[in-house]
Formats: C-alpha cells, structure tokens, sequence
C-alpha cells in the first residue's frame, strides 16, 4: 500500500506503528482497556488515511447507529463511509439479487437452519422453489415474500461472501480500507466475512481492528481475535495501547489484577487532573471492598455518604433485574419469565417421567391426561413425588384459570417450552438513539414489542424521517397525517390496553406487522403467548423505559462505554447461572466460562469509576474475603456488620 508521508499531524506512539502495518499491508488489531481512548485513535486513524490516501475510500464499521454518530461528528469526509455492521453488510450485496434469491432460497430449503424455516398457520414446515419479489432488509421478517430482518441478514451476508468471489473483489475494490470499531462485540462471521473472505489474497485491502477483548461481555460476539493474530492473508498484527486516561490509580491498579491477556494499563499523564492539581500529578482515587451477611444495599450506601441523587455523577450497578422490577413498573412480566410454576410444575413431571417411567408414550396427550396416567392407581407415597410442591399449589391456587387452560393443551409442547428471564430482559448494548439493534436472547414476542414500542418513541420524538423509513406507514395527505397522530396517541397512551390488542393495532396500521417469527412463536410457544398477551401494555412500556435508560435503576451491562464520578458496584448474582462472584474470587478452575465471564462483567463495571469504587458483596465465601484482600488491599475492606455494632 503506497502512502504519501504524513507530516503535518503529530501521531501518537500507537498510530505511528498502525501506519507503518498498513503500509507493509498488513491488517491490525489496536488493543486498548477501559478508559484508553480507543475511540480517539480511531478517529486519528481515519484523518491520517484521509491525508495520506486521498483518492481512497475508506469504510468504518461500528455496532450501533450511536456509535455512527458519534464517529461521524469527530472525522467527516467525502471519502469516509461510517456505518452499523448490518447497514455496510446490506449496502454490499443489495444489488445482487440473483445471488441473493438463490442463497435465501437454500437457506430456506436447508433442513439443517432452523433460523429460516418457513411455516403455515399449523406451524408445518414449507418448502419454497422461488421467490417473486426483491429481496429485501426490513424490520420485520417474512421470508416467503424475500423479507429479511435483522437477524437473518447477518447469515445471509455470510453466504454471499463465502459463495461468491466477485463480490468479495467488488467490496475490496469499493473500500480498499476498513476499520471495525468495538470489534470484540462483532460476530465471528464477520470477523470471516473481513479476514478469509476479502482477505484471501493480498490485494491491498487492509482491515483494522479497535477494541478490548475483556470487555466482550456480550456472548455472541467474537471476544477476541487470538485465532486470527499472525502474518500473512486473513491474519492481523496486533498492537497494544496501554494508557488510561479516565481512572485514578487505585482503580487502574484492580483492573489490572482482573486482567489476564497481558494488556498491563498505566495512568495517562495528558490529561488534566480534578481539583487543579499541577499537569503530570496522578490521582490516587478511592476503592472500597464492603461487605456484611445482608443483602442491604442501603448499608453500604449509609457507609459511603454518597449522594446517590445525582445519577449523572454517582451510578449504583446491578446483574440482576429481579428486585428492580416492582420498582420499574414490570412485576407481571417478570413473574411470568422468571416465577412461573405451572411450567416448574411440568417439569417435574417431565422429571419424573424420565426417571420412573421412560417408556410412558405421551404423544398426542394433553398434560391432564399424563397427570391422570401417572397418578391412577398410586400411594400416598409416590404421589408426594408426582403432585406439585406446596409453592406450586399455592401458585396453582392463584392461576387456576392457567392451569386449566394448560391441561388441556398437548403436553410435549409444555414439555418443550423453556422460560427464562434472559427472554424478557436481556440488557444487550442498547441505546435509547439507536434503530440498529443487536440481536439478543430476547424472545421473539418481546423483541416485537420492543419494535412497536421504539417506533412511538420516534414518533414522540419528532423523529419522523426515521419512522416513516422503517415502518410500512404512508403519509400522502393531511387526512392521512391526522389519522396517523390518532393511531399514535393510542399507542402512546395504551392504559388499559393489553399487549394482544396493541400488536393487532400496530399491525393493521402498519406501524410494526405480525411477521413469521411472532407467528412461528405463537404457535410454537401458545402457553406463554397467550399469557404475556393478556398484560397491559403499560407494563411493558415500562420496561422498555427501564431498559432504555430513562429510569434511575441501571444494570451493569448497561454501563459499557460509560463513566461517573462515584460507582458502587452490587455483586448480587441474581441466581443467573451465567454469573458468579464467588466463583470469580475464588477462582473456581472447575468453573472456568462462568468465572471469565463474571471475570469481564465485573472489570467494565470497576473501570467505570473516574474517582471512587466501592464493591458491595452480600455474604462473600471465606475464598472470596481472602482474593479481596489481595484485589483491594486488607485496609479497603470494610465489614458493615462490625460497623453496625
């Protein structure tokens, strides 16, 4: 890659030797921890590219439309293309239709890819020999009309890349430069898509990489690029950028003890420090390890004295959703995906069946009739081990009219059926400015909510370009605006309303359709359906809020890219089996992709802190005190207990 000598810009250490790589033609990877200013050498990157090689186009590609935004406000050039991941993915193989029909249609066709099955109203599976219209990018999906989301698309891509080589000669030669921004939260297939695919030959199309693997708390993202590190075609160089510009010493020196990748911080000394201290002074800040047998968070804030009031500047993290529910607005939701126990029920039946009576045939039989056949003839003994559990009864006793319902509906489909919270409020990288959403572990009902709910919002917002674009709503008349505001202040002051009765309106206005995944869900899934259909709207509302931001409460997850004054961090696990604080201090071998992954929740949540941590860890194993001893030094650790005395 031929260059012109940049001389008018004074680079940094680490933009000096990404130069250097891209000229030799080789692909990078900038590593930088929490508070490094990734983004800021990003942005370096792109306007010595922009002098160096004028007449190149270059494209930058990031995980939301916010990060879009804000990459578009620091570098803006003719010749420099920011987009989401999907939005450059869509853009490069949109006019290839073709191609595109014959992959969606073997994808369709292919048994194997449950992800695009096609099915009637009975939820048989279809086959398709052709497909009649475009294909085309879409919110919502229907995928016997060519009409992909954007969960599909991703796959999509994958298979156009991969088949076909000219159009991996046509993306290399459209952008000969690329930059993946938050590289650690991309797909591994676009990670492939960058690498084995364009990068098969050396044709001077060099990929760079900014990111920070322990900050991959997302679990469908690459993580890291370790398999990827090397010379040569499909390989990337590797460079570290080891300074810290946002927290103080006392921080920096516990999230270097959290790492374990050899990235090693120090604090930055180009920045100005609080309090008028002279330029080159560091600042030491705070950390607290505070502990008792309560789970009271209101102990440990007592023993701050922060003032948790102001949440720009002081932020309370927790993992889990469950306590912050009832004060969020959503308990009913929340019950019904984490605290049903007419499905607990079923399970312990399935329990039993697999245990005692393997060969029992159930096919085509209702739940009461398997209750019926387990039951006849039994003692009081082995019934104690079939029938529900007192909290079942008494959950029983309260949902009776569910109950009914459920027994008679065929019992391998409740047998199936798996409900977790993680459905309803997966806090995945979200942004309430965002349109480009990631896909997450939400199910399909609640991500359709989520669609309806994100178009009021740009509605309330007077966002009306980004409505109208992403809607299937057309405004040709001042009859048909009046309408519109009409069927959007219903949306917007759903009441009473239920979810069941917004999804029809939303719908048959055009705002969000019923497409085949919340048909495939309906069917597949009727039990659940039917009962989060019946919850007003309002609820779900404000859980959206909740998740979006606008409310106090905030979860860990949350925090990534963000950073207050003052952090207190909950280590309540929430009994998520993906998280364990005890397993984290302790370092528990025999649970090592629980620990990493506690492991990188924990250092985003410690490195949000420009000045003060404090750690709050209700009832912390003996392992768990000794580790905090080492982390946080044995006169930062505080027993509330004691204190309390």
């Amino acid at each position: 890659m031929a260059a012109q000598t940049v001389n008018t810009m004074v680079l940094s250490d680490e933009a000096t030797t990404i130069l250097a790589a891209m000229e030799r033609g080789q692909s990078f990877l900038l590593s930088g921890g929490a508070g490094s200013g990734k983004t800021y050498s990003l942005v370096e990157i792109i306007s010595s590219l922009l002098q160096a090689y004028p007449l190149k186009k270059i494209a930058c590609i990031t995980y939301t439309n916010a990060a879009v935004r804000e990459i578009e406000e620091r570098a803006n050039n003719p010749n420099l293309r920011v987009s989401t991941i999907h939005d450059f993915l869509w853009d490069s193989i949109k006019h290839f239709q073709v191609e595109l029909k014959e992959t969606l249609l073997a994808l369709i066709n292919d048994p194997e890819i449950t992800r695009f099955i096609v099915t009637n109203r009975r939820g048989e599976v279809q086959t398709l020999d052709r497909l009649d219209e475009p294909v085309s990018y879409r919110e919502y999906v229907r995928l016997a009309e060519g009409v992909i989301s954007h969960d599909e698309l991703l796959h999509v891509a994958y298979e156009m890349f991969k088949r076909h080589e000219k159009l991996c000669r046509i993306t290399e030669s459209r952008f000969p430069i690329i930059l993946v921004d938050e590289y650690q939260d991309t797909d591994e297939k676009v990670v492939q898509i960058l690498l084995n695919f364009l990068g098969k030959k050396r044709r001077g199309n060099v990929v760079g990489f900014f990111g920070d693997a322990m900050q991959a708390i997302y679990e469908d993202g690459v993580g890291d690029l370790s398999n990827f590190i090397g010379d040569g075609p499909g390989k990337v160089v590797e460079i570290k950028k080891e300074q810290n510009r946002r927290n103080p010493e006392s921080v920096i020196a516990l999230a270097n003890s959290l790492r374990n990748d050899g990235l090693v911080q120090r604090a930055s000394l180009d920045i100005k420090a609080p309090n008028m201290l002279p330029y080159g002074t560091l600042r030491s800040g705070s950390i607290k390890f505070l502990h008792s047998k309560e789970a009271n968070v209101d102990l440990a804030k007592a023993c701050l004295g922060w003032d948790f009031s102001d949440s720009k500047s002081t932020k309370e993290l927790n993992l889990t959703h469950n306590l912050i529910a009832e004060k969020a607005g959503f308990p009913e939701l929340m019950k019904l995906y984490d605290g049903d126990k007419i499905i607990d029920y079923v399970k312990r039946i399935k329990n039993f069946i697999k245990s005692t009576v393997p060969d029992l045939a159930v096919e085509g039989k209702t739940l009461g009739h398997v209750i019926d056949e387990l039951t006849a003839g039994k003692d009081t003994a082995e019934l104690k081990l079939i029938m529900p559990t007192k909290g079942m009864e008494a959950y029983i006793a309260q949902y009776r009219d569910v109950f009914d319902i459920a027994l008679s509906m065929p019992y391998e489909e409740l047998a199936r059926m798996y409900i977790d919270k993680d459905q309803l409020v997966d806090d995945k990288k979200n942004d309430q400015k965002d349109t480009g959403r990631p896909s997450s572990s939400r199910d399909d009902l609640i991500k359709h909510l989520f669609k309806i709910q994100r178009n009021v919002q740009l509605y309330v917002t007077g966002n009306f370009n980004e409505f109208l674009r992403i809607t299937d709503y057309r405004v040709s008349s001042q009859a048909a605006k009046r309408a519109l505001r009409d069927k959007m202040e219903v949306l917007c002051n759903a009441g009473e309303r239920t979810i069941q009765e917004i999804i029809e309106l939303a719908d048959s206005e055009g705002i969000v359709r019923i497409d085949d995944k919340l048909e495939r869900f309906r069917v597949q899934k009727e039990y659940l359906y039917n009962r989060v259909s019946k919850v007003a709207f309002s609820e779900f509302q404000s859980l959206y809020s909740y998740l979006e931001g606008y409310t106090p409460f905030s979860t860990q997850h949350k925090t990534k890219g963000l950073e207050y004054e003052n952090v207190l961090v909950v280590l309540d696990g929430g009994n998520w089996n993906n998280y364990n604080f005890n397993y984290l201090f302790a370092g528990r071998q025999d649970k090592l992709s629980v620990v990493e992954r506690t492991r990188k929740i924990f250092y985003v949540c410690c490195t949000r802190a420009k000045e003060s941590l404090a750690v709050f860890f209700p009832a912390p194993s003996a392992e768990a005190l000794q580790q905090a001893e080492i982390w946080f030094g044995r006169a930062n650790i505080v027993d509330l207990d004691q204190q309390q005395k």
